[in-house]
C-alpha cells in the first residue's frame, strides 16, 4: 500500500499537510496545507515530494523574517518544477503521469494569479489580464515541470567532471553562465537550454559588448566557456547544435593593442635589473630562475613553477601537459641553465618542488602555483622600467608570456624549423601529415632548437647602439 505520510483526504481529492513549528502558529497557521486535486494515493505520492520541500521553505523563510526576491523566488520554483519532472519519469501508468500533468497546469495557475481588471482608455471596455512577470514565470515553471525545457545548469555537474577542466576555467564556466541566466531574467527569454537559439546567443554576445565594460578577450573567454558546454551537450545529445559555434569577436590583430615580445634591451633589464637611470632593482632569486628557464624553454610559467627534481633529469625538462596538450612535453635543459638546475635540485629528493617558495595552492582552488610569482614579476618588471601600457588598457602589451613569445622569435630568427619550434613549446603542428601521422621530431632536432636560442648580453647590446 502506498505511503500516506504527509497526505490527507480532503472530500475525495488527497491534499499535502506539513505541520508548523509552535512558534510561527501565529502567522502560518498550525499546518500548511496544498490540495494534490486527485484521488488517487499513488499519484498524491509522486507529487507531494516537490509540494513538501516547498512548504518547508515557506516555513524557513517566514522563521526567518526574509522575504522572496524575485530571484530566489525563481530558484525554488526551479527546483519544485525539476521534482514534478521527475514525478512524471516515475510514473507508472498514463493516469499517473496525466494526473501530474495536471497538477503542474494547477500550479501554474496559482504561479501566475489572478487576472486584474483593467479599463481600456479609449472605449472604456473592461478587460482582465494576467501579471506579464508572473505569467512568464508560470510559463517557465510549466516548460521546466513538463520537460519541454532544461534549466541552462542541468547538466553543469556532469559535463564539469567528465572534462577534467581546471578550477579556474570552471570558474570562468560558472560567470558565463551567470551572466547568460541574468540576461535571460531581464530580457524575458526562459533560462533554459532549449531557448537559447544561434540568434539569442547573438543578442547576449551584443549585451556584453554594449555594456561596454568587458574586453572583446573577456567575452570571448566567456562564449568559449559557453560553447564547451554545449558542445558537450552536443555531444551527450541534449542539444542538436551549438549557438556558440563561430560567435567569438575578432581577435586583436598583430599591432597596436596586441601583446608583444621583450626586446633584447627589455630583456637584459629584467635580467640584470638595471632600470634607464641605472638604479639598481633587486627579486628573489627563484624570480630569476623562473625568467632565465622561461626564456630558454619557452614554457608556461605554471608549467616551470610546477617542476619537481625529479622533472629535471637527464638533461631534460617534464613538463606537465597545459592547454590542449595530450601529455607531458620533455625539453632539453639549456647549457646555459645546468648549473641552475643542479643548485636547485641539490640536496632534495626526486619527489620535491624545484620552487618550493610558491605555495601549493589548496585542492580544488582556481589560483594557479605560479600566481604569486606572476604578481611578483609585474611589480618587479614595472619597477625596471618595462612596460608597454596603451591609454584606457588594464593589462600590459608585455607580460610573464613575452619571454615565451621572446623564445620562439629567436628561434625562428636563428633559422630554425617551424615544426620543431612548435614542438618545443607544446604547440599543435599544422597539417595532418605532422599532426597526425609523425611520431614527431627527435632529441637531436629538439636540442639543436634550444641551443640556438642565446641571452643577449649588454655588450651586444651597445654594439647595436654604436652601430
Amino acid at each position: 500500500m502506498a505511503d500516506s505520510k504527509y497526505l490527507e483526504k480532503h472530500g475525495e481529492k488527497w491534499r499535502v499537510t506539513v505541520p508548523v513549528p509552535r512558534s510561527l502558529h501565529s502567522v502560518l497557521g498550525t499546518k500548511l496545507k496544498r490540495p494534490l486535486n486527485t484521488d488517487s494515493l499513488s499519484t498524491a505520492n509522486l507529487l507531494k515530494h516537490a509540494v513538501i520541500a516547498e512548504l518547508r521553505q515557506e516555513i524557513a523563510r517566514a522563521a526567518s523574517g526574509k522575504t522572496d526576491s524575485t530571484g530566489k523566488s525563481d530558484d525554488r520554483l526551479t527546483a519544485e518544477a525539476l521534482a514534478l519532472r521527475a514525478s512524471i519519469e516515475q510514473a507508472t501508468d498514463d493516469r499517473e503521469r496525466q494526473d501530474v500533468i495536471d497538477y503542474i497546469a494547477t500550479r501554474a495557475d496559482e504561479i501566475a494569479g489572478d487576472p486584474v481588471e483593467t479599463t481600456d482608455s479609449n472605449s472604456g471596455a473592461r478587460t482582465f489580464e494576467y501579471d506579464s512577470a508572473q505569467a512568464s514565470i508560470a510559463g517557465v515553471f510549466s516548460r521546466l515541470a513538463t520537460g519541454e525545457s532544461s534549466p541552462l545548469r542541468s547538466f553543469v555537474q556532469q559535463w564539469h567532471g567528465q572534462a577534467s577542466r581546471h578550477p579556474r576555467v570552471m570558474a570562468d564556466d560558472e560567470r558565463a553562465l551567470d551572466l547568460l541566466e541574468e540576461w535571460c531574467r531581464t530580457h524575458r527569454v526562459d533560462p533554459a537550454i532549449e531557448a537559447i537559439t544561434r540568434k539569442v546567443a547573438g543578442r547576449f554576445i551584443g549585451k556584453l559588448l554594449e555594456d561596454g565594460d568587458r574586453t572583446p578577450r573577456t567575452i570571448n573567454k566567456y562564449i568559449s566557456s559557453l560553447s564547451g558546454y554545449w558542445k558537450w551537450l552536443k555531444r551527450r545529445g541534449h542539444v542538436d547544435d551549438n549557438p556558440w559555434r563561430e560567435q567569438s569577436l575578432p581577435k586583436e590583430k598583430n599591432g597596436e593593442g596586441a601583446a608583444r615580445t621583450f626586446t633584447d634591451d627589455e630583456l637584459l633589464k629584467l635580467l640584470d635589473g638595471v632600470d634607464d637611470k641605472g638604479d639598481q632593482h633587486t627579486a628573489p632569486e627563484y624570480l630569476h630562475a623562473l625568467m632565465r628557464i622561461a626564456a630558454l624553454s619557452g614554457a608556461r610559467i605554471d608549467a616551470i613553477a610546477s617542476l619537481k627534481v625529479a622533472d629535471c633529469q637527464g638533461g631534460l625538462f617534464k613538463f606537465k601537459p597545459q592547454k590542449r596538450e595530450p601529455a607531458p612535453r620533455y625539453v632539453p635543459i639549456h647549457s646555459a641553465l645546468v648549473t641552475l638546475i643542479e643548485r636547485r635540485c641539490d640536496g632534495k629528493e626526486m619527489g620535491d618542488d624545484l620552487f618550493p617558495e610558491l605555495p601549493i595552492p589548496p585542492v580544488g582552488s582556481e589560483r594557479e602555483r605560479s600566481m604569486p610569482a606572476v604578481k611578483l614579476f609585474g611589480r618587479y618588471r614595472k619597477a625596471v622600467g618595462v612596460d608597454d601600457q596603451l591609454p584606457g588598457k588594464r593589462r600590459s602589451l608585455v607580460t610573464f608570456h613575452s619571454f615565451r613569445r621572446w623564445f620562439i622569435t629567436q628561434a625562428e630568427r636563428a633559422g630554425q624549423p617551424e615544426t620543431i619550434i612548435a614542438a618545443v613549446v607544446g604547440h599543435k603542428r599544422a597539417g595532418m601529415t605532422l599532426g597526425l601521422y609523425s611520431a614527431g621530431p627527435d632529441r637531436e632536432q629538439f636540442m639543436r632548437c634550444v641551443e640556438a636560442v642565446k641571452l643577449p648580453t649588454r655588450k651586444q647590446e651597445e654594439g647595436k647602439s654604436n652601430g
